[in-house]
């Protein structure tokens, strides 16, 4: 069954419309250092449901340019331009994707809201009663955005996991019983690299010939029991958990503050 995000997305975001009305003004801020077809897709997505929620997006360069509520550092960055160096300016109690390492430490802590895209494949795997105890989780890729944070989210829950890196033997990706594929490169996993019936979270956006696509090949589709879609999977789930977790963190307020 291939799925669709959108169904998810609406039901969450109308949740967070319900939520919007005891916040007052609010603002987030999105630093853009470069753009390809991937970040316009996802910037353009950003944009609808903010504007849906009442929340203003402004567009920055720079981190020191962002102001607001909430700021997203949209990745990828430009050659050249260090991503940890950048990530780990963003301010603690406004980084709503939970890419510092401030963040993502207290994150693990249970201190922090989980990072959007681990939000989202939490929320498909509720949706369609898939418990993760006791499976093997295979993660490939371990980037801020999809593959750590989604990694400590299954173990957190109970799962076995096991993460990949970017050019690592694929061999583990057979004893799957959840797949989560976060590497941004297209078709990676071809359909005699894994089971029958399992599940395919591909969050591992890229551009291929002018087009986005994701880590598995869409013949996958025909052997595992679900598959999240690319475009449309994953991605609009996760932007409206951006604004949850920016919801989250205005209400915190300055009561959490980064453990160093």
């Amino acid at each position: 069954m291939l799925i669709h995000g959108h169904s998810i997305a609406e039901s969450r975001l109308h949740e967070l419309q319900l939520e919007r009305s005891k916040l007052g003004p609010l603002t987030l801020s999105i630093v853009v250092m470069q753009e390809d077809a991937v970040t316009n897709s996802f910037l353009k997505i950003k944009r609808r449901v903010a504007e849906r929620l009442g929340v203003a997006v402004v567009y920055v360069p720079t981190l020191a340019e962002a102001v607001g509520d909430g700021v997203i550092l949209q990745l990828p960055l430009p050659l050249g331009v260090d991503q940890d160096v950048e990530r780990n300016k963003i301010p603690f109690m406004k980084d709503v994707d939970g890419l510092s390492d401030a963040a993502f430490e207290a994150f693990c802590r249970g201190e922090f809201p989980p990072p959007p895209v681990a939000r989202a494949l939490d929320d498909i795997l509720k949706l369609y009663d898939i418990s993760y105890k006791d499976k093997q989780v295979v993660v490939v890729g371990k980037g801020r955005l999809v593959g750590a944070p989604a990694a400590e989210l299954f173990r957190q829950r109970g799962a076995h996991v096991t993460v990949l890196e970017r050019g690592a033997p694929l061999d583990v990706v057979r004893e799957a019983d959840i797949l989560v594929l976060g590497a941004g490169s297209p078709g990676l996993i071809t359909p005699e690299l894994i089971h029958p019936g399992v599940v395919i979270l591909d969050a591992g956006t890229s551009e291929s010939a002018g087009k986005v696509v994701g880590d598995a090949d869409p013949r996958c589709a025909e052997r595992a029991s679900l598959m999240t879609a690319v475009p449309g999977g994953v991605g609009p789930i996760a932007v409206v958990e951006i604004f949850a977790n920016l919801f989250e963190l205005v209400r915190r307020g300055h009561t959490v503050s980064a453990r160093t």
